[in-house]
């Protein structure tokens, strides 16, 4: 797939002509988003993604076309889980919920500088170097193992996140005098002459430097989805840009999907395998084969990812509302219904993002 360097430079002015445009639109004026709000733009976003796909399917072919979604869908599930890591850090600095859409707006910006480099660096890798195929393969089985291995309990994992900071976050506040009280959404303030941060800024630093973990998982999960560097970069801008809304979207469902990290695994560790499999088809190193390629190591096609990937995805909703839907009713008194017949934890409001709440959830290794 040969992209020219205006197609580039167009893709990047709109991914950023987006980012703008959700600034004066939505964050500018600080107000906590209604559900509908946040379903309305969250179905703007997924709209303009599989758009962008179908378009890309009719330019340069529905191999590429295939590789894109299988790559978007693998990204936006990454970064529903990437979401719980979110809302503990919000809890943690106790955001005002009207100031968090500019702190996740910031957030994604500082993911999509941060992914952009990582996906520079993984292309110029796999250009040079083969057998980088087998380290990303590797490092993909082994995240999906810890993953699927993970049983914390969820109210043990977010107390122990609310008492400590992250390293960049510990660094900032040895450096730049700071501050325990907002000041509007303002990201600095003057305090008796003397120039302090916020906690505003203190949480964007926290957001923005969790990505940089989660681009280690996912950015190898999609180079083994696809090698072109175009692809993976608008599958993961497709996937970012409407993280904030969908944040407040879900934010009550997030803790029920309490299998979504084991799917995350199988879809992993498949893509792992996958990789591996590539790895031994391209083989160069010496002491492999002789360095020369395994004839008999299958390349998995696309659509078969695509369909694990989705499939995958479906059983972990399904399963995890399921399973949340039993512990419910098994909560409840006998006898207890609710007006129309419905039991009082059907009829109780979902936790408000950056809300604590104690409904047990897998923790990831990210987290």
């Amino acid at each position: 797939m040969d992209v020219s360097l205006l197609a580039w430079i167009v893709t990047g002015a709109v991914v950023v002509g987006l980012i703008v445009f959700d600034f004066f639109a939505h964050v500018r004026t600080p107000h906590a988003p209604s559900f509908k709000e946040s379903a309305i733009w969250s179905a703007v976003y997924i709209g303009l993604a599989v758009v962008f796909g179908i378009g890309l399917g009719m330019v340069a072919g529905w191999g590429p076309g295939a590789e894109y979604f299988a790559g978007y869908v693998t990204e936006k599930s990454l970064s529903v889980d990437n979401l719980f890591v979110f809302l503990i850090i919000m809890t943690k600095f106790a955001v005002p919920r009207e100031y968090q859409q500019k702190v996740l707006l910031v957030g994604v910006a500082i993911a999509l500088v941060l992914r952009t480099l990582f996906i520079l660096a993984g292309a110029a890798a796999i250009e040079q170097f083969s057998w980088v195929f087998y380290l990303f393969g590797a490092f993909l089985v082994y995240t999906a193992i810890s993953l699927a291995r993970e049983h914390h309990d969820n109210d043990v994992a977010q107390d122990a996140a609310l008492r400590r900071d992250g390293l960049a976050v510990r660094a900032l506040k040895r450096v730049v005098p700071t501050t325990d009280e907002y000041h509007g959404d303002r990201l600095t303030v003057r305090i008796d002459g003397r120039r302090f941060i916020t906690p505003m800024l203190v949480v964007m630093v926290a957001i923005g430097s969790a990505d940089i973990l989660f681009a280690f998982d996912s950015i190898p999960a999609i180079y083994g989805l696809t090698s072109e560097p175009y692809i993976v970069f608008t599958a993961n801008a497709f996937a970012l840009l409407g993280l904030r809304q969908l944040y407040f979207l879900i934010g009550g469902l997030l803790e029920r999907l309490v299998y979504l990290s084991q799917g995350l695994a199988v879809i992993l560790g498949f893509i792992g395998v996958k990789l591996l499999l590539h790895a031994l088809h391209v083989n160069e190193l010496p002491f492999i084969n002789g360095g020369e390629p395994v004839e008999w190591a299958p390349e998995i096609p696309i659509w078969l990812s695509l369909t694990v990937i989705l499939g995958t995805l479906a059983v972990a909703t399904v399963a995890s509302l399921l399973a949340t839907r039993r512990e419910d009713r098994a909560a409840q008194p006998a006898g207890a219904v609710e007006p129309g017949g419905a039991t009082s934890a059907d009829a109780a409001p979902p936790a408000a993002p950056g809300q604590p709440s104690s409904s047990p959830r897998p923790t990831s290794p990210k987290e």
